[in-house]
């Protein structure tokens, strides 16, 4: 498949965002390394940061993708299975994929004076999950595999799970450490809305 001219740009620029975050990244080390020159860029993008905030939607589209995707192929008789597969996913999702890793720490370190356009960003991606999660949960409650009246109770739980573990990954680089977190925190998890 041919690369657009401005898809190559975006490409070159996250794997340079993501290594040197916003400051460290040049664009004169971008144009070189898809063979043009600095000022060549502007044809595709408006400056740093139009090019850094493009890169950063695209992540954010892929991140979503891949949980609503995740999310679509589930059975909804089997939270257990379900829950702790996307758990796994958010893990493989940003131990594999430099998109993912990029958006998850701008998300936690955004260069501040991006800061507010990309907490826009981060609390809409959000928002997206949380509607995703409170439909499944609700479905699970009202077929009676896990207890609870209202969705939103237990999706917030959840979602504190998810953000301990994207906590771990991004300031931890201890794999015993994320596992025993995961561990933990999921057997508590579940053993509050399950019936046991």
């Amino acid at each position: 498949m041919i690369l657009l001219k401005s898809d190559e740009i975006k490409e070159a620029a996250l794997k340079y965002f993501t290594i040197h975050g916003y400051e460290g990244a040049s664009l004169s080390l971008i144009a070189e390394e898809v063979g043009m020159k600095k000022q060549s860029i502007y044809a595709h993008f408006k400056g740093k940061d139009d090019l850094f905030l493009q890169v950063l939607r695209d992540a954010k589209e892929s991140e979503l993708f891949s949980k609503l995707q995740y999310f679509s192929k589930t059975d909804s008789q089997n939270p257990e299975k379900d829950l702790y597969g996307f758990l796994q996913l958010v893990i493989d999702l940003f131990q594999k994929n430099e998109q993912l890793k990029f958006w998850l720490r701008m998300s936690f370190f955004p260069p501040a004076h991006l800061a507010k356009a990309i907490e826009k960003e981060v609390i809409d991606i959000e928002e997206k999950v949380q509607a995703m999660l409170e439909s499944k949960f609700q479905d699970w409650i009202d077929a009676g595999v896990i207890v609870g009246d209202v969705a939103k109770t237990p999706t917030f739980a959840f979602l504190g799970v998810v953000d301990s573990i994207m906590q771990e990954l991004v300031y931890g680089n201890d794999e015993k450490r994320l596992k025993d977190k995961l561990e933990a925190s999921w057997t508590v998890f579940w053993r509050g809305i399950s019936h046991q």
